[in-house]
């Protein structure tokens, strides 16, 4: 059963939205990104997707500036990406089937299980951005008091919101196989991140 869009504050996907690969300076922290990558299949309420890995960016931005989350509201709306929102991440499995979607952590941590019931519990901490293709399973099981996400979309990718559920499962891997591929990663823009991960994936 869809959901209302969630709720947070909803940050005007149209500002400050910058020209990709101008997130370069952004996204430096004075340390090197790594990517790690998740691959999740269905567990016949959570569909995942049976094509492109669930990606973490780690360091991704510079979450030690005054205003973490305008900094990887910048860094996403510089490659791309808007719909902005900021809050945190429900404490039950859910999913979108209509699009893909970034996580950054603008500060604290959480321990997210990835992937359904029979997922991976991840922690991500602040300056990671997690990249998660339609379908993706995710639950929070804990965090700091301080938590917080700034959520993203590609463009045209609509917002939806499920619980996992075997009644939804296949209805909403049809929908999950017609979401494109972005034009750009929320992080590297148009080259690298999911740009060179997901095509070979596909």
């Amino acid at each position: 059963m869809e959901e209302p869009a969630r709720p947070g504050t909803v940050v005007n996907p149209a500002a400050d939205m910058g020209a990709p690969g101008e997130a370069t300076a952004l996204a430096s922290t004075g340390e090197s990104i790594t990517t790690a990558e998740f691959r999740f299949a269905s567990d016949g309420q959570v569909p995942n997707n049976p094509a492109l890995s669930l990606l973490l960016h780690r360091k991704a931005f510079d979450a030690a500036t005054p205003q973490p989350a305008i900094t990887a509201e910048a860094l996403f709306g510089a490659n791309g990406w808007g719909g902005f929102w900021r809050d945190g991440v429900y404490d039950f499995h859910h999913y979108h089937s209509t699009c893909h979607e970034a996580l950054g952590v603008a500060s604290g941590w959480a321990d997210i299980r990835f992937g359904g019931e029979h997922g991976e519990t991840v922690r991500i901490e602040a300056g990671d951005v997690a990249v998660l293709p339609a379908g993706s399973g995710h639950k929070r099981l804990d965090a700091s008091d301080d938590f917080l996400i700034v959520g993203a979309y590609p463009p045209d990718q609509p917002f939806d919101l499920i619980r996992a559920s075997a009644a939804e499962h296949d209805a909403a891997v049809r929908r999950i196989a017609e979401v494109p591929l972005p034009a750009t990663d929320p992080v590297f823009g148009p080259e690298g991140g999911l740009r060179t991960r997901w095509r070979k994936a596909g």
